[in-house]
C-alpha cells in the first residue's frame, strides 16, 4: 500500500474505472490533487484498491475523499477488508493529526438501488467507509439541462439585476438559511450563525469560481424588493447553477421557477454543452423546480461524514 509516484503512474491508478478518471491529469496539473494523496493497494502487479483526495487550488490540505475503489472481482470479504485497510493506511499518512476528516463523496447511477449489479459496488464502498467510522450524511440528486431543451422567457412577475457587492449577497445568503432543507446548510447552522455560514460558503466556494460575477442575479419585485437570487457559474468542470434560493417571506408563490429560468438563460446564452445542478434527495420542492425547468436526473451523489 503506497501513494503513486506521479503522473507516470496514472495508468496504474486508472485500472479501476470511475467517472472521475478522465479528470485526474488536469487535477494534478492544477494542484487539485497530489500524487501523495493518491494511494493504491497492490498484490504484485494487480491493483486491488485505490483511494484519493481532492482539494480546491491553493489549499494545502484535502477537502474531499472522492475516490475509493476496490477490484470488484475479489471475494466479498476481501473487497471490504482490503478497502478498509487501504483507507486507514492512506488516511493516517495523508490527513493531519487531529484534523476533521474530509467528507466522502461518490457519484452513482440514479437507480442504483434497483440493479443488483450496481447496488453491490456502491454498498461495498459504503461498508468500507462505515467500518472506518463514517456514516451516511445525505444522498443528492444530480441534474442536467441539455441544449435544445426549451427555456421559458421572462414571465414579467420579477425583475433581475446583477449583485451589487459581496455584502448584499451575504445578507441574502444568511436570510435564506431560515427554514432551509439543505442538509449541509442545516449542519453548518449547528456550529455557526447564519452570517458565518453564508460567509464560509461564499469564501470557500462562490468567490473561487473563475466565471464572471456579472452572471449572478438578484430577483426583485417590480418595486425593487429582493425576492431571491441565483448564481450561474462555471466550477472549472462544468457550467452550473451553483446556488438558487428564495427568501422566506416569498416562498410558496412559484418565484423559484422564474429565478431558475433566469439562471438557465444566463448560461444557455454562453452556448454551453450542458448545465449541471444538484440538490438533496429530500429537498422535494427544489427537485421539482429543476424538473419543471427541463433538467433531468442523470446521477446521484452519496455523501458520508465522520462524527
Amino acid at each position: 500500500m503506497r501513494p503513486i509516484t506521479g503522473r507516470e503512474e496514472l495508468d496504474l491508478f486508472c485500472r479501476l474505472s470511475y467517472a472521475l478518471n478522465g479528470e485526474f491529469p488536469e487535477d494534478l496539473a492544477r494542484a487539485r490533487r497530489r500524487p501523495e494523496w493518491m494511494w493504491v493497494a497492490l498484490r504484485g502487479d494487480r491493483l486491488l484498491a485505490r483511494a484519493a483526495w481532492w482539494t480546491r487550488p491553493g489549499n494545502d490540505t484535502p477537502h474531499l475523499l472522492d475516490v475509493l475503489d476496490v477490484d470488484d472481482g475479489l471475494p466479498a470479504h476481501e473487497r471490504v477488508e482490503v478497502g478498509e485497510r487501504l483507507l486507514r493506511t492512506a488516511a493516517a499518512a495523508v490527513l493531519p493529526d487531529g484534523a476533521p476528516r474530509p467528507e466522502y463523496t461518490r457519484f452513482v447511477p440514479p437507480g442504483w438501488r434497483d440493479d443488483p449489479a450496481t447496488a453491490r459496488p456502491v454498498r461495498d464502498r459504503m461498508t468500507i467507509l462505515e467500518r472506518a467510522g463514517a456514516r451516511l450524511f445525505v444522498e443528492r440528486l444530480r441534474l442536467e439541462w441539455r441544449p435544445g431543451t426549451a427555456v421559458p422567457g421572462p414571465s414579467g412577475r420579477l425583475a433581475f439585476r446583477p449583485v451589487q457587492d459581496s455584502g448584499e449577497l451575504l445578507t441574502l445568503m444568511a436570510a435564506v438559511l431560515e427554514g432551509t432543507l439543505d442538509a449541509h446548510s442545516r449542519e453548518d447552522l449547528t456550529r455557526m450563525s447564519p452570517r458565518e455560514a453564508a460567509a464560509a460558503q461564499y469564501e470557500e466556494e462562490l468567490a473561487r469560481y473563475p466565471s464572471p460575477r456579472e452572471w449572478w442575479r438578484i430577483a426583485t419585485l417590480p418595486d425593487g424588493e429582493p425576492v431571491g437570487f441565483v448564481i450561474p457559474a462555471h466550477n472549472t468542470y462544468n457550467p452550473v447553477i451553483a446556488y438558487i434560493a428564495v427568501l422566506p417571506g416569498h416562498r410558496g408563490r412559484g418565484h423559484v421557477d422564474d429565478i431558475l429560468a433566469e439562471g438557465t438563460r444566463v448560461l444557455a446564452a454562453q452556448d454551453v454543452p450542458r448545465i449541471r445542478a444538484s440538490t438533496d434527495l429530500g429537498n422535494v420542492p427544489m427537485a421539482a423546480a429543476f424538473r419543471r425547468a427541463g433538467y433531468v436526473d442523470f446521477e446521484r451523489e452519496i455523501n458520508m461524514t465522520w462524527d
